[in-house]
């Protein structure tokens, strides 16, 4: 998976720089960056100082900062290898009939994802799904908060069988836990794989939000040689007093771990739905409803201490929210603790709020394909609320540190496609939508870095050699190009993660 060592010399050779904020004099000249324990150490004329250690040859190539993923689930998305892809589905009929033909995994499961039924014809019964098949079948919406079941799957499982074989929220994610709790050694593997990709885009870090002890995990996967990329990974709610009492805060490596590539991230707290499964909170009711608003899954008091607990540890907090409501009640939360960190998805906000998440110091870490997957949900269930959804540079404009993710796998784990969605707004041959809310190149590759926009990792000495070389400019790009964007070398501290 690597290659050399960050340590030794290394030599990036014949490049052209592209960053969101720059030091340096070269402007579109030839450079070569010079590399050594992990940093940059130089920075001149293309030739001008001699080349020590490995050379790699940028050959007029484009050095940006190493990518991130502010937002994963890291073992669900490596196990989508291994599922039944629904993205194809248009109806309830369909996915059934999908599923019906797809393969039966060794622990005798058929497991499917990526379906959203929000605007299909028909609905999802329990029924139609018993007639595909006999094996205990699971269908994962792709925002990951429902899942669709037959009767067979309701009894392995031990659960009661609801008529139309939804189950929302957290029953759902309990469904998504035990699905994801495979064999370690598999798992491992996957992620293994899942990394290689990441890094072949770029990657160089990702913060992982699987709903696990996610310390004993990467601890285990750094003792046995991961070394791919940065994590972060998150702590939820019933595992914070536990990490209180341990005495685990936010930066600190991961005990008993390899390497210190693996890092305590923040508490995630989940405090609303989401759009697909129609349960984000907002202030408006959706379609054809009166009463029904969506929900606060952790209501407002609770939100407060979970979050004055954390900060009391020096544990950050991530908190998901969706809907206007939750989004308002979130950055309360920030106002009352002290607490830092981000809010999670902000995928409408109301106006008032928007300047909250710069005057409070709170990210805004978000997901911009998902405006573009969301584009005819929002149109059809927002279409009367009046908050913003999707805010991108209204967000940018007040002064909001964004942070792009993907939320995989929900979305796949591809910067490049978020950069697309933030600049373009617009996916292959679609009008832009909400075009207003996009957001120039600059900014969109800062909030790609670890830092985000406010704070993106520049290319200069002293810096930490995290770095990529694409074929293409990043900042003259059309849409089409950067979602195809060839990654040449992907360097970690300095150590070749990819060459191709």
């Amino acid at each position: 998976m690597t290659h050399g060592i960050g340590d030794q010399p290394r030599v990036v050779a014949d490049v052209r720089l592209r960053a969101p904020e720059r030091t340096d004099p070269f402007d579109d000249d030839l450079v070569d960056v010079h590399l050594a324990h992990g940093r940059i150490v130089d920075i001149a004329p293309a030739g001008a100082l001699p080349r020590r250690g490995e050379v790699v040859d940028g050959a007029g190539r484009f050095l940006i900062p190493g990518l991130w993923d502010h937002h994963v689930h890291v073992t669900q998305w490596a196990l989508v290898a291994r599922r039944t892809d629904l993205a194809a589905a248009s109806s309830a009929h369909s996915a059934a009939d999908i599923m019906g033909r797809a393969p039966v995994l060794p622990d005798g499961r058929r497991v499917g994802t990526g379906f959203r039924d929000a605007l299909w014809s028909d609905r999802p019964t329990r029924a139609l799904l018993d007639a595909a098949g006999d094996a205990p079948t699971y269908l994962i919406n792709a925002d990951v908060h429902s899942v669709w079941l037959n009767s067979a799957a309701f009894r392995r499982e031990g659960i009661a069988p609801t008529d139309d074989g939804i189950l929302r929220e957290e029953p759902a994610f309990e469904i998504s836990r035990r699905l994801n709790a495979v064999d370690p050694v598999e798992a491992d593997r996957l992620v293994s794989d899942m990394a290689r990709r990441a890094a072949a885009r770029g990657v160089v870090g990702i913060v992982d939000l699987d709903m696990a002890w996610n310390e004993e995990s990467w601890a285990r996967r750094t003792l046995s040689g991961f070394d791919a990329l940065r994590i972060e990974f998150g702590i939820y709610p019933d595992w914070l007093d536990r990490a209180i009492a341990e005495g685990l805060r936010s930066g600190d490596p991961a005990r008993g771990g390899g390497s210190d590539l693996a890092r305590v991230g923040p508490l995630k707290v989940i405090t609303d739905g989401s759009l697909g499964t129609r349960t984000a909170a907002c202030s408006h009711p959706y379609p054809g409803t009166v009463e029904d608003r969506g929900a606060l899954t952790v209501e407002p008091a609770r939100l407060t201490d979970l979050m004055t607990r954390a900060a009391g540890a020096g544990i950050a907090c991530a908190i998901h929210a969706i809907g206007d409501v939750a989004n308002s009640h979130a950055l309360d939360a920030f106002a009352s603790t002290g607490a830092w960190g981000t809010i999670e998805h902000a995928q409408l906000v109301a106006h008032a709020d928007i300047p909250r998440f710069a005057r409070l110091g709170v990210g805004a870490s978000v997901q911009p394909e998902h405006a573009l997957d969301d584009r005819d949900m929002t149109d059809a269930l927002w279409a009367t609320q009046t908050a913003q959804p999707y805010p991108l540079r209204t967000l940018a404009d007040a002064g909001a540190n964004l942070l792009f993710g993907s939320d995989a796998p929900v979305a796949a784990l591809d910067p490049w496609a978020a950069i697309a969605a933030a600049v373009h707004r617009t996916r292959g041959d679609r009008a832009p939508w909400q075009g207003h809310e996009r957001v120039n190149p600059f900014t969109a590759l800062a909030a790609s870095t670890h830092g985000g926009s406010q704070d993106p990792q520049r290319i200069e000495p002293g810096a930490r050699a995290d770095l990529a070389l694409c074929d293409t400019d990043p900042i003259g790009a059309d849409e089409r190009d950067l979602r195809a964007m060839r990654v040449s070398a992907t360097l970690l501290g300095g150590r070749l993660t990819h060459v191709g």
